[in-house]
């Protein structure tokens, strides 16, 4: 409906104007209501720098700019530079070329002081980026104009993102200075320029941009109706289009040839209609940058968990899903017990029949062997006070695609990660934790992604509401086989393991004290009452929770380190990522470890022979010439023993609100045993989930070891980029984890 702007002066009270623009966009990328007496006090105050003015005719010079911007912009979103044309232009028109003259030389000086600004900053701030970086900021995340260049640099992408969270700051203090919103700004752009911490990748790609869609994952709720299913078909397909993953539980779906009263027919079962939501990922490219992902969990005690455990058997059946099992404590203590346990319909509760729980363990365990799917979720524990601490908005039925996320419904996750290879200082030829520097910016990180979630601009009205009610933020690490490198520890001895908890429990710890001193700024978070914080001296939080440890795909790509808290998959690889234009064609980018390099060259075993040697292995422990010191250090994943990954999955999970991505690497010829071995030690360890993946066991597999034939570089062009962007000084490893093969983010 049009609505009619009016002027708190008497004389603009006596005429209406009738006004088609609504919105404008500030210069964080900010969309903010239209208010035509920000116009008429900024035309005043030139006014009265020119000459003297009673104000009427900036009143009148006030009329005439809204209504030329609703004949240059009606109905459409004018930016504030494009309302400062106008206005330049309606003073000229007006005869005030002496004012026009003012406003204009204003306006300039205001820009030549917020560049002069950036400009410091840039020159102490060198963002040093891998040549692999710069081929996923140029496909996925720099700003292009309408013929596909690229518009945008590296720094002015941070800079971008950096100015639209700082402005967040405005909500909670509205007559903030613009000196403090730049500082603040200042402070979250050096993070990123510095690539100490890097939010999700939605955030890059959108924070400021026009689409404003900044959370990674979403939950989506499917009920038992042809509505609900359809509806929720219908904001995936939503929800991909901005950019985000989404994960469903099926379980409340009834199983397959169940009655369907209403229709005196039978119902197709929660593995059909998945299928319904595969076509639809597929067909809608995730915001014209990421591919579509999503995770679907059934419930171990439905009717259906047979169909299933073994659904994904035949390779591109359901090619846009994790699958997941939600196993319960009931049905883990059968396993153990070697008891039977009851398949329950969600139609009316009753039991269907019994399975024995040690055997559909076992099918679980084959399949995953086989394909790496089902991959395993511990419900119970998913709902635990730590994870969901608001039970009595419901019960946690699933997670984001990489499981690392549980969500309740209409939930999503806004995620970041520290890079804790740059949380390093120099002790003789090692490094050790700079604590106080990790403190620092574990702080602000947390401050960043609180900012978040008042700046997204949600894809349905009821995420907006679950989110902003609960306010969930999940900071997590990144480079951590990196960091153990350079202090040179071992990532399968008992000091990674130590080690592993202690930094976890530090970030934690520091994450929650920071999210205290917000709320006491900002309030705690809406759904704070009746929360299980919500007890006589129990803490007041800004944010439901506050760690989470994601898989840093790409992102870990761009921070040119070792992605989450995996171990260096290998020493040279051929990793397939889908950044080209064809979403269904991976390209192979060859990665090589650059702290090894660093290394053997410091301590004399660098060779031409032996790097070749490591290339076809992707491993130091079967090659000649290394110093055993070195063997130990340069642990890659298939160096691990699958409960060695179980084991510092569950140290990191020891201090993490929700859960942890990681993927347990088993070697090609592991055996079935195996896997169920590392099953029930995630169990045992206090594991939220498992993720486990045989090598060679997918056709179409994200990493693989050695490098037999050269893998072609590509020419970077340097007519479309900026100079920091022409060969990039690559100075920490960038490694791929195994993990999530399907969204791969």
């Amino acid at each position: 409906m049009p609505k009619k702007i009016r002027s708190k002066t008497a004389k603009q009270t006596k005429k209406n104007l009738l006004n088609k623009i609504y919105f404008i966009k500030k210069r964080d990328g900010r969309i903010v209501s239209f208010d035509q007496e920000k116009i008429t006090d900024a035309v005043r105050k030139a006014f009265l720098v020119a000459r003297e003015e009673d104000g009427a005719v900036a009143l009148k010079v006030s009329d005439d700019v809204v209504k030329n911007l609703n004949e240059l912009y009606g109905g459409k979103t004018p930016n504030i530079e494009q309302i400062q044309d106008v206005v330049i232009e309606t003073l000229k028109k007006s005869g005030a070329e002496d004012v026009a003259i003012s406003y204009s030389d204003y306006r300039k000086k205001r820009t030549e002081i917020r560049e002069a600004k950036w400009y410091l900053i840039d020159k102490d701030t060198k963002i040093k980026l891998t040549p692999n970086a710069v081929k996923v900021l140029e496909s996925r995340y720099l700003r292009k104009d309408e013929n596909g260049k690229i518009v945008e640099t590296p720094s002015k992408m941070f800079r971008r993102v950096a100015q639209n969270i700082a402005s967040a700051e405005k909500v909670y203090k509205p007559h903030v200075s613009d000196d403090e919103i730049f500082e603040i700004g200042a402070k979250f752009y050096k993070m990123m320029a510095n690539l100490e911490f890097l939010p999700n990748s939605p955030t890059l790609m959108n924070a400021g941009a026009p689409l404003q869609q900044l959370s990674g994952c979403f939950v989506l709720p499917v009920e038992d109706s042809m509505e609900s299913i359809f509806e929720a078909v219908k904001n995936t397909a939503l929800i991909h289009q901005s950019g985000g993953g989404t994960g469903f539980s099926f379980s409340r779906l009834r199983p397959k040839n169940d009655r369907v009263k209403s229709t005196s027919g039978i119902a197709s079962g929660p593995i059909s209609f998945m299928t319904v939501f595969d076509k639809a990922t597929e067909v809608v490219k995730q915001g014209g940058r990421r591919r579509g992902a999503n995770m679907g969990i059934l419930r171990v005690d439905h009717p259906d968990i047979l169909e299933f455990i073994t659904c994904k058997d035949k390779e591109g059946f359901l090619q846009n899903f994790n699958i997941s099992v939600a196993l319960t404590d009931d049905f883990m203590r059968a396993v153990e017990k070697r008891e039977s346990y009851p398949l329950i319909s969600p139609r009316n509760g009753e039991v269907i029949r019994k399975l024995d729980a040690r055997n559909v363990f076992n099918l679980m365990s084959e399949h995953a062997w086989v394909s790496g799917d089902p991959g395993i979720i511990f419900i119970d524990r998913m709902n635990d006070p730590k994870t969901n601490p608001t039970p009595k908005l419901g019960r946690i039925e699933s997670t984001n695609p990489c499981a690392e996320q549980p969500l309740l419904p209409y939930e999503s996750c806004n995620l970041g990660s520290v890079n804790v290879s740059r949380m390093l200082r120099a002790k003789g030829k090692k490094y050790e934790i700079d604590w106080d520097k990790l403190k620092e910016t574990t702080r602000w990180a947390v401050r960043f992604l609180d900012n978040v979630v008042e700046m997204n601009n949600y894809p349905l009205p009821q995420i907006s509401a679950m989110t902003r009610g609960n306010r969930r933020i999940g900071l997590g690490i990144m480079g951590f086989a990196d960091a153990l490198i350079k202090m040179e520890i071992s990532y399968k001895s008992p000091v990674a393991l130590k080690f592993a908890e202690k930094l976890m429990k530090f970030i934690d710890d520091e994450a929650d004290k920071m999210s205290q001193e917000l709320s006491e700024i900002r309030g705690t978070f809406p759904n704070y009452k009746d929360s299980l914080y919500d007890l006589s001296g129990g803490p007041k939080m800004r944010n439901v929770t506050v760690t989470t440890i994601a898989p840093t795909g790409t992102i870990g790509v761009i921070a040119g380190c070792s992605q989450g808290i995996e171990p260096i998959f290998a020493l040279a690889y051929v990793r397939l990522s889908y950044i080209g234009n064809d979403p269904d064609k991976p390209i192979e980018l060859l990665e090589t470890n650059p702290l090894l390099e660093e290394v053997a060259k410091r301590e004399k075993f660098l060779s031409e022979d032996l790097m070749k040697n490591i290339a076809l292995s992707g491993s130091l422990q079967k090659v000649d010439g290394v110093p055993a010191k070195w063997k130990k250090i340069f642990i890659t994943a298939h160096d691990l023993a699958p409960v060695e990954h179980v084991k510092i999955q569950a140290a990191f999970q020891k201090y993490t609100d929700c859960a942890v991505s990681k993927t347990i690497n088993f070697p090609n010829d592991a055996k079935v045993e195996d896997v169920k071995e590392a099953y029930w030690l995630a169990y045992k360890l206090g594991c939220k989930g498992i993720t486990i993946y045989r090598s060679g066991s997918k056709q179409l597999q994200v990493l693989n070891v050695g490098t037999k034939k050269e893998a072609k570089k590509e020419n970077i062009q340097e007519e479309n980029v900026s100079p920091e962007l022409v060969n990039p000084e690559p100075n920490i490893a960038e490694i791929i984890p195994g993990s999530c093969p399907t969204c791969n983010i």
